[in-house]
Formats: C-alpha cells, sequence, structure tokens
C-alpha cells in the first residue's frame, strides 16, 4: 500500500518550525546584552574654548555639573557675525533634554525658535539674575538677554533641572598660549 503524500511535508515544516524557535530562544538567553549607557557622550571643552576665540560675545557653557549631566551635542555657528549662535545640549540625570543656546541676532525669533514657541509665565531667580520662563507644548525655557546677547536654557527638563543648567554657566578659560580675539572697536 503506498504512502498518503503530504503528511511528511507537514511534519518536517513542524519540526524546522521548532528548531529555529529553540535557535531563537537560546539568542534571545545567551545574546549579547550592553549595561552601557545608550546615550553617546562628547567632550564639549575643546569645542567651547576654540568658538570662545572668534565669538564676538562671551559664550557660556556650565561648568561644574553632577556626572550624571551628559553632554550629547555641542555646536557653533559664526558665519554671519552679527547673529553667531552656539549651543551645548545635555540629558540630565532624570534623562530628559536640556540645552544651552547663545545668539547676539534679535532675540524674538530666536526665542520662539529655541522655545519652541512657548509663552512667558513668569520670572525664575537663577544665582541671584532674573531669568524670564516660557512654557510650550513639549519644551519648557528660561531666557536672559544681557549685553545684546540672549541666552535660552531649554528642554524637556523640569525648570528646576534648567535653573541648575543656568545657575552653572561660566564664560570659556581661554586656550593656553592664545588670547581672544579683540572685537572690533571704531576709531576716533
Amino acid at each position: 500500500m503506498a504512502k498518503k503524500r503530504g503528511y511528511e511535508t507537514v511534519r518536517d515544516m513542524v519540526f524546522t518550525l521548532a528548531a529555529v524557535g529553540v535557535v531563537v530562544v537560546l539568542l534571545l538567553i545567551f545574546g549579547r546584552h550592553s549595561a552601557q549607557d545608550p546615550v553617546k557622550r562628547i567632550d564639549y571643552t575643546l569645542k567651547f574654548q576654540q568658538a570662545s576665540q572668534v565669538a564676538p560675545y562671551p559664550l557660556l557653557a556650565p561648568q561644574g555639573l553632577p556626572q550624571r549631566w551628559r553632554a550629547t551635542s555641542a555646536d557653533f555657528d559664526g558665519v554671519d557675525v552679527k547673529a553667531t549662535t552656539w549651543r551645548v545640549g545635555f540629558i540630565n540625570p532624570n534623562e530628559q533634554y536640556a540645552a544651552v543656546e547663545q545668539t547676539n541676532g534679535t532675540p524674538e525669533p530666536f526665542i520662539a525658535d529655541r522655545s519652541k514657541h512657548g509663552e512667558p509665565v513668569g520670572t525664575v531667580d537663577v544665582a541671584g539674575e532674573q531669568w524670564q520662563s516660557y512654557n510650550g507644548e513639549k519644551y519648557r525655557s528660561l531666557v536672559r538677554t544681557k549685553d545684546g546677547v540672549t541666552t535660552v536654557v531649554t528642554g524637556t527638563a523640569s525648570y528646576e533641572d534648567l535653573a541648575t543648567l543656568a545657575a552653572a554657566l561660566r564664560t570659556a578659560p581661554p586656550l593656553p598660549g592664545m588670547e581672544p580675539i579683540p572685537t572690533a572697536r571704531p576709531t576716533v
């Protein structure tokens, strides 16, 4: 009597799927698991010092933040001397984003852009200076305009964390052997 065809095919398929399932389970159990921080840290200090040498105003970046504040990005755009921008971004200990942004350009559009169109909601005292607080749909911001320079401390972090970041802001120490480029002064 001849065997019925088709049963072997189904049986072989079930055995194959079982074997693949065992391999997948073993990979999940013994596969590589990384305990490393998925946030890629950067060291912004050299970029900060270099940008400070050519910026037409004193750039600010935090000094002395706890280790759990992780710098993730830094950028200086000095193409337009009348509207340079400086930014350094962080992930704070609560896994929220916070950034320091500066410009010597027109304050209103810069504040609107960097605060993600937040609305002013009050003032906050940070290390003895008054900062305007903004609240937006996604971002909170602290804003200060002083001596023609607008500084925005912004992100998804709490106002308390933004104030911690703002209070840590300092100007860059000069690079060894280099003096800052003097700003042009009109001759009389």
